[in-house]
């Protein structure tokens, strides 16, 4: 009832809400499932009952989707699946051809290509995006997914360990504590602004060519994590060690950016926030921020207790 009533006098939906934990969602499969899944069959049986004026439902799909993107080797495309363990504990983190065992190079990942998550997180959020953009089409609602790379900004939750690196790494450094850095720091995603990020939720509300299509949201540009960590260390003034340590969780994938045509032709998109901008903005709002409880090491535990962390 609740559901339906927040449908009255609405003519569009943006969907949003999900759990976004990649490694949490490898033990709390139930959970993500039942909010993901679960939740986005309850909104869709909503929009089915008609007691409201829905026209068009905007969903948050994620690059999880694609697992590790796309590669090529000599020219021709390739999509790994997920590393080998063997390969990782050994400090082997690039993706390799199964069959040559020649490394790969990453190049931006479009909305063609495979996919293939390597999370419980990713499967979820696949899910998510098919089942809206099956429902609507059948219900005759316009429907539009957003594939977001890794979304960040003023607003995000500090005291959540599994909302990404930048949390994690702004309440360390606060804390005075040293940051580990996983593999060998040179894994790579593509940060965009959530300023970015809400034109394009706008532009997917309101484009009529947006209807039935699926966007990748990102700045075409990947960050390595080792670049991340120092640029928060120079912004928040504060000398923490940083700790390439070699370790690895089983899920992550090492290099994923956005092919960012199709959304600049069609959707019209293109980010307008760089990576280091968008992180100064982000810092500034962190330091009006409380102090929060550093959690990172409970979420370690909690991956490492179940042989996904190693």
């Amino acid at each position: 009832a609740t559901l339906r009533s927040a449908l009255e006098g609405c003519d569009a939906v943006v969907h949003l809400a999900a759990e976004t934990g990649t490694g949490q969602s490898m033990y709390e499969v139930a959970r993500y499932c039942h909010t993901n899944v679960q939740g986005t069959a309850l909104l869709l049986e909503a929009i089915a009952d008609r007691k409201h004026q829905i026209k068009r439902v905007v969903v948050a799909s994620s690059r999880a989707i694609y697992g590790e993107g796309r590669y090529e080797l000599d020219g021709q495309a390739i999509y790994p699946t997920s590393r080998l363990d063997e390969d990782l504990a050994q400090g082997r983190f690039e993706p390799r051809c199964a069959s040559s065992g020649r490394e790969l190079k990453v190049v931006a990942t479009d909305e063609q290509s495979r996919i293939q998550p390597n999370s419980i997180y990713g499967l979820t959020k696949y899910t998510q995006e098919h089942l809206t953009m099956l429902n609507c089409k059948a219900l005759g609602v316009e429907a539009v997914a957003l594939r977001f790379q890794n979304v960040y900004g003023p607003g995000q939750s500090l005291s959540n360990p599994y909302t990404g690196i930048l949390s994690i790494f702004s309440t360390r450094i606060r804390h005075g504590s040293g940051i580990d850095i996983y593999e060998d720091g040179k894994e790579s995603r593509d940060f965009i602004f959530i300023d970015d990020v809400v034109e394009s939720l706008v532009l997917a509300l309101t484009k009529p060519e947006a209807s039935g299509e699926c966007f990748g949201i990102g700045t075409g540009v990947g960050t390595s994590v080792m670049d991340v960590a120092e640029s928060l260390v120079r912004l928040y003034g504060v000398e923490v060690p940083l700790t390439v340590t070699g370790a690895y969780r089983v899920g992550d994938i090492r290099h994923n950016f956005a092919d960012t045509t199709k959304a600049e032709n069609l959707l019209g998109f293109k980010a307008k926030i760089g990576f280091q901008e968008g992180l100064a903005k982000f810092a500034q709002w962190v330091l009006e921020q409380p102090v929060q409880r550093d959690s990172y090491g409970e979420s370690v535990d909690s991956l490492k207790k179940r042989g996904l962390f190693k």
